[in-house]
């Protein structure tokens, strides 16, 4: 098995998370957001990983890195997180141990990581499932009864693959490696808050239907307004006013606004 992966490190936030008047940190609780499995389904399709081979230290490394983030933007981790996090360092402590020796007899437990293989698998079989349930759904929808003959906006734009909230945080990342931090410092009062930010994309991505992530991001003068502007797009996406959707993976994230019915509007961006 191989180790030798070079680690992506995540960029320390922590000095420029969004406060309140007093010093209080704005903090964001996002129920609906994916748990320790999706996390690590998405470092292994991120990453190219054959999910029967995983690289236990590097994927644990990632794993960590994320949460660290998390933390750092002061997102809600539930307790199923850390206990995913404590079976990792349990399982690469284990592959850290010596073989047995030639003629010893060999551990009943077999390959530690066998456990949480099965898991993952299992777990991206009902994930596709539903997917291909949903994805029927759909089709199903696009059917109409003899004698009805559906109009251009009947039919709708072509769907677009929610992203998730991996794939804004890796996005972020990215984003914010862009923009070196300042060598010099200076103190200065807070120039952005989260509630004027959530009005300004409110209003932008009502007016234009769709804005680029990338775009967003990267008018931002400094990696603090990137936070600030980051953790006010959680805050539309989690009072509904905003989805997040994608093309395919890895492709550029666009904020879409939605309709009074709860489905996206059509990307013009």
């Amino acid at each position: 098995m191989s180790e030798t992966r070079d680690p992506r490190p995540v960029d320390d936030t922590a000095s420029d998370i969004p406060r309140r008047p007093g010093g209080a940190p704005v903090v964001v609780k996002l129920e609906r957001f994916e748990g320790p499995l999706d996390l690590l389904l998405h470092l292994i399709k991120r990453d190219e990983i054959d999910i029967y081979d995983i690289p236990i230290a590097h994927i644990t490394q990632q794993y960590l890195a994320y949460l660290e983030l998390m933390q750092s933007l002061d997102l809600e981790i539930a307790g199923e997180f850390l206990v995913m996090a404590a079976t990792l360092m349990r399982i690469k402590a284990k592959m850290l141990l010596p073989l047995p020796a030639v003629g010893a007899e060999e551990d009943e437990d077999g390959d530690p990581r066998e456990e949480l293989v099965q898991r993952l698998v299992e777990y991206r079989q009902f994930k596709e499932a539903a997917g291909t349930l949903k994805d029927r759904e759909g089709e199903r929808r696009l059917l109409f009864e003899r004698g009805m003959l559906p109009s251009e906006e009947d039919a709708g734009p072509l769907p677009l693959a929610p992203a998730s909230l991996f794939d804004l945080l890796d996005a972020l990342n990215r984003l914010m490696s862009r923009v070196p931090q300042n060598t010099v410092y200076e103190v200065q009062a807070e120039a952005w808050s989260v509630e004027d930010k959530i009005s300004l994309i409110a209003k932008e991505v009502a007016e234009r239907g769709s804005v680029s992530f990338t775009e967003l991001l990267l008018r931002c003068g400094a990696r603090a307004e990137m936070v600030v502007t980051f953790v006010a797009l959680l805050e539309l996406v989690k009072l509904g006013h905003v989805s997040v959707v994608q093309g395919a993976a890895f492709d550029d994230i666009l904020l879409v606004a939605r309709t009074r019915e709860g489905s996206e509007a059509h990307a013009t961006a």
